[in-house]
């Protein structure tokens, strides 16, 4: 099931999308706990698709694919390198990423598979970890490289309103454990990877995190990248494509 939040102009909806994409049927308040539709339906053209999720946070991982951590300069970590970006950096498919030219000349488009929580819960063990998982979607967690390497830390770089951008909706079912991951630029193919090429895959990283803090209904945790991240300009176009979930595509604006 593909679970989307949408806009007619009357405020904010969740809804399923159905007929290949095609039309989206409204439901009921939230969808965690069960889904009841309205009877309501929409064609998806004639509707605004926004973020799929307004999460409490967003939990990321970083160098948690070999051969990103090396083009970074590191060795694979032997536990998740744990970091946070604020709930004000997400937006949706077709906003757009706005670049702070004032405050950083290098920022860097890094596509990602999203896991997104359904459930409250702590402690999670790993053989439990799909319990609690809602569904998966595509994110871009956008990140001011020159900051990051001057703060010596990732929050600025990481947390710039815009720079995570989700969508463009939740897959509930999909085995995740080896998908298809592409990023594009003005569609020229800059990253290609599988996420069977995690170095801690969805089970730990849920375990891990769900250890240290707890997970509410909506939390996201971004499972990482893989080699290719580079510089993004104003003006460019990029997007993120998961095989099973589809494509988040925002394009590039100054914010200054």
């Amino acid at each position: 099931m593909r679970i989307a939040r949408f806009s007619t102009g009357d405020g904010v909806a969740f809804g399923v999308v159905e007929e290949g994409e095609q039309v989206i049927a409204r439901i009921d308040g939230h969808p965690f706990g069960g889904v009841q539709l309205t009877g309501e339906r929409y064609p998806l053209a004639e509707v605004r698709v926004v973020a799929p999720m307004l999460p409490s946070k967003v939990i990321a991982i970083g160098r948690n694919y070999a051969d990103h951590a090396r083009e970074m300069g590191a060795e694979p970590p032997d536990e998740p390198v744990l970091f946070l970006k604020p709930s004000t950096s997400v937006i949706g498919p077709g906003e757009s990423i706005a670049y702070p030219e004032k405050l950083s000349r290098h920022v860097d488009y890094e596509g990602e598979l999203a896991v997104v929580i359904g459930r409250l819960c702590r402690e999670v063990p790993a053989e439990r970890a799909n319990d609690v998982i809602f569904g998966y979607t595509c994110a871009n967690d956008v990140t001011a490289r020159d900051l990051q390497s001057k703060d010596g830390q990732w929050a600025r770089a990481k947390g710039f309103d815009t720079f995570c951008p989700l969508g463009p909706w939740i897959e509930t079912s999909l085995d995740a454990g080896d998908l298809a991951l592409t990023t594009t630029v003005n569609g020229e193919l800059k990253q290609s990877g599988r996420t069977s090429w995690l170095l801690h895959d969805i089970p730990a990283l849920i375990a891990h995190v769900s250890a240290v803090m707890t997970l509410l209904p909506g939390d996201v945790i971004l499972t990482g990248t893989p080699a290719g991240v580079g510089p993004l300009a104003v003006g460019d176009e990029v997007s993120v494509g998961i095989e099973g979930i589809g494509t988040l595509t925002n394009r590039v604006i100054s914010r200054d």
